[in-house]
Formats: C-alpha cells, sequence, structure tokens
C-alpha cells in the first residue's frame, strides 16, 4: 500500500508562500511515524516543488491551515477524480469538519497520532468512515518519534524540528492553538526529548522548537535548558515577553544556545491587550524586556496584531518606532484574521462584521473584517507600510548590524522578508 501526504501549496502572492526559507510539516513526519510497515510512504510539499496529481498511490493524507485550504480541496478533487481517497486534517479541517467533508473521504478531527492507523485499517479494507477523533487529549509520551527521513531531498534548508509540549494556558482572543490542542499543558518526557534531540545533533547543529510556547512551566523547561547544555545546539522557538522577567531561566536558555524567540508583543497599548486576553504582557516594559532577550544573546521575532478594535491609523508609526528603538531583529505584523474556531471569530459573527470567507485571503496579510477604529483600506496599507518600512535597507542596518550572535540567523531572516515582501506587493499591483 503507497500513502502519500501531502502539504498544499499557499496561494500565489501571499507572503508565506514567498519566502525562501520553509520549514516541513513537522505533523506529517509524526503521522508517518504512526504508520504501519505494510504502509510505503511519501511526502509531498507543494511549497518546494510541484505536486504529481497522477502519483500512483493508494491514498493521500492532506493537512492544511486556513489559507491552505482550496488548495487542498482542489488536490482531493484532483485525486478522488482517478478514485484514490483522501483523508484530510489539520486546523481547517478539524475546525470545519462537515466543510472538509465535502472535499474529501475522510476527516481526522484533533489530534490525530492514535486514531492514525484505525484510519489506515479502515482505507485498507475500503470502509473510511467519515470523521475520526480522539476522545482525549494524548499524554506526549504516546506521541511517537517523527520519521524525518521523509523530508529528505526536498531542497529544505532545516529539517530538526521538534516539540516538546502541546497546549498553552492562554486563552487569547485570536489565537487558535486552544481550539486544537486545549488549555491544558502537556509536556512531553525529559529524558524522551533530550534523546530525540541527541539524534537530531547528528544531522545539524540548528533545532527548532515548534512548541507555542516552550517556557510556560518553567520547572520543566529550565531542566530542559540545563539537559541540553553542551550538547552545541543552536535553536530558536516561541516564548511570551514577560520570559524576560526570569534571569535563571533566560540565562539557562541562552547557555544552552538558543539564539532567537518568536515573542507576541501584539499591542503597544495595554487596553488593546486586555481586551484580546494578553495577560502575561505589560506594554511599559517592553523596552526594557527586549533589552534583556538580547543581553542573553537571544534575538527577537516580534509579532504585532494589527486592527484590534482599540487600533486606528495612529498606531502605525509608534510600532515602527518601537521596533526600532528596542533593535527588533525581525517581526510579522499580522492583521488580525478571525480563523473559525476562534473567540474573535465568534465575536465578529455575532456583531455582523465578517466580510470575507474566502479561505485564501486568511493569510495574516489581508482584512477581512469591518475594522472599528479605521477603514479596511487604511488597515491594508498600514499593515503594507510598516512591512516595507521595517524591512527598508535603512531600518534593517539602524536594528540588525551590530554585532550579536543571533546575527546568523536574523540577518538572512531580514532579507529574505524583504526579497519575500517585495515579490508579494509587485504581485498584489498585477
Amino acid at each position: 500500500m503507497r500513502l502519500l501526504l501531502v502539504s498544499p501549496g499557499w496561494p500565489k502572492g501571499r507572503l508565506w508562500g514567498e519566502l525562501g526559507f520553509k520549514f516541513p510539516s513537522l505533523s506529517l513526519a509524526t503521522l508517518a511515524a504512526a504508520t504501519p510497515e505494510n504502509w510505503e510512504v511519501e511526502l509531498a510539499d507543494e511549497n518546494m516543488r510541484p505536486l504529481d496529481l497522477n502519483a500512483c498511490v493508494d491514498l493521500v493524507a492532506i493537512t492544511a491551515m486556513t489559507p491552505q485550504a482550496p488548495r487542498a480541496y482542489e488536490i482531493a478533487a484532483a485525486f478522488r477524480a482517478r478514485g484514490v481517497k483522501v483523508v484530510m486534517g489539520g486546523y481547517h479541517a478539524s475546525t470545519l469538519p462537515e466543510e472538509a467533508l465535502s472535499h474529501v473521504d475522510a476527516v481526522v478531527q484533533g489530534e490525530g497520532d492514535l486514531v492514525w492507523p484505525t484510519v489506515l485499517s479502515d482505507a485498507e479494507q475500503g470502509k473510511l468512515k467519515g470523521i475520526y477523533r480522539h476522545d482525549q487529549l494524548l499524554t506526549m509520551e504516546q506521541i511517537p518519534v517523527a520519521r524525518r527521513e521523509i523530508f529528505s531531498g526536498k531542497g529544505y534548508l532545516l529539517t530538526n524540528t521538534i516539540q516538546t509540549t502541546r497546549g498553552c494556558p492562554w486563552d487569547c482572543e485570536f489565537c487558535s492553538v486552544t481550539a486544537f490542542f486545549g488549555r491544558k499543558y502537556r509536556e512531553k518526557p525529559l529524558y524522551m526529548v533530550l534523546g530525540e534531540l541527541e539524534l537530531l545533533r547528528k544531522s545539524g547543529s540548528f533545532v527548532f522548537f515548534v512548541d507555542d510556547n516552550l517556557v510556560a512551566n518553567r520547572r520543566y523547561s529550565l531542566e530542559l535548558f540545563r539537559g541540553m547544555k553542551g550538547m552545541g545546539l543552536r535553536w530558536l522557538s516561541h516564548a511570551p515577553i514577560d520570559f524576560a522577567l526570569d534571569p535563571e531561566l533566560m540565562q539557562a536558555a541562552g547557555e544552552s544556545g538558543c539564539v532567537g524567540m518568536f515573542v507576541g508583543f501584539e499591542s503597544l497599548n495595554q487596553q488593546t491587550l486586555a481586551a484580546m486576553g494578553k495577560k502575561t504582557n505589560q506594554a511599559a516594559g517592553y523596552l526594557d524586556q527586549a533589552k534583556a532577550f538580547r543581553d542573553h544573546g537571544i534575538g527577537i521575532l516580534g509579532s504585532f496584531v494589527l486592527g484590534c478594535d482599540g487600533d486606528t491609523p495612529a498606531i502605525f508609526e509608534p510600532i515602527l518606532r518601537f521596533c526600532e528603538d528596542a533593535r527588533l531583529e525581525a517581526a510579522i505584523f499580522p492583521i488580525l484574521t478571525p480563523y473559525p474556531g476562534t473567540k474573535v471569530r465568534e465575536r465578529l459573527e455575532q456583531e455582523g462584521r465578517i466580510t470575507s470567507n474566502d479561505w485564501r485571503d486568511y493569510d495574516m496579510g489581508h482584512v477581512n473584517f469591518v475594522p472599528r477604529g479605521m477603514t479596511a483600506e487604511e488597515l491594508q496599507a498600514g499593515h503594507d507600510w510598516l512591512n516595507s518600512s521595517f524591512y527598508s535597507f535603512s531600518s534593517m542596518y539602524r536594528r540588525i548590524f551590530r554585532l550579536h550572535r543571533s546575527l546568523q540567523v536574523f540577518a538572512p531572516m531580514n532579507f529574505g522578508f524583504r526579497s519575500a515582501i517585495k515579490r508579494t506587493a509587485k504581485y498584489s499591483r498585477g
């Protein structure tokens, strides 16, 4: 039996599709590890090379985020037209299983690690059910070590991705993490993580922890960082800005090889932060906290959500000034996006403010709702201006061209974002 795991491409001209550096799907490699040996497994990632829609396979499994869903449905239609069964999972299908089921033969809802062998068994017997789900959240030790060999020969710059925790104790209004993984924070046993890291270091010194909040459990993360010290790894992950308030933990992260963290600043307005449920953020301390990251050798990829109800056209220039004053090594400026399953979508639907359900535009770069403090056109223009201004040569010089160990990661990242933003703008102009 032949199984094809598919990661659909991004819509043309979207920032995330234009970026030159792309990460492989760890979830598909984990599914590959849960696949019985009688199945031959192949990965097809449209973000790396064109997909062969005539591939000779017995089953196709697709994972997709919301903006990739329309392309996922096109792929499914092409294979099903040839009589090949198609299964779909991931954030979008899990949140809208009935929609997905109108395009595919079966949907895996939520965490699919344990139900996957059952799906394959049913496929072998020609008895696929409509929706598969596991009734309870998994314990992390139940998740198999990813079969990263399926990434070989695909052209990825980095294949050392790893997940040590799932879930987030917070429940921000705009975030889909808790809708998928829940608020219960679950950790993989440290001996399993450190053992996996020992395997990864043989294939490269860079590691990306895909955890949504690597430091939510201080005891766990401190033991992890101390266990990693001396491995010679350089790594990146996600952490809240208040990570800076724990010097011992931050020092341990730096000593273990951390060179960068994705940090959700989200807003410079404290009222806006409170409204979105970002309880850990205190905007008044942002500058000092950003400096603490840098002092420990940890660069920042910051994130600022644009278009919240307290936002007006006056927010854009202060955000740029802050980013430069804080010397943020990189940043993204997502437009508030009402993803299915999030609290913000529920609220905006109740208020009649959703203007588009074209999932291709749910890429954090398009306005899909009626803003309160500005027009949709002003929000789009502010987003575009922030991107081009932040990744201008003058801003890049002010922010990153100083000796810092994170420069090895963030200098290429800045040039990558700059090129992708220019290509995206060119596509938008037609």
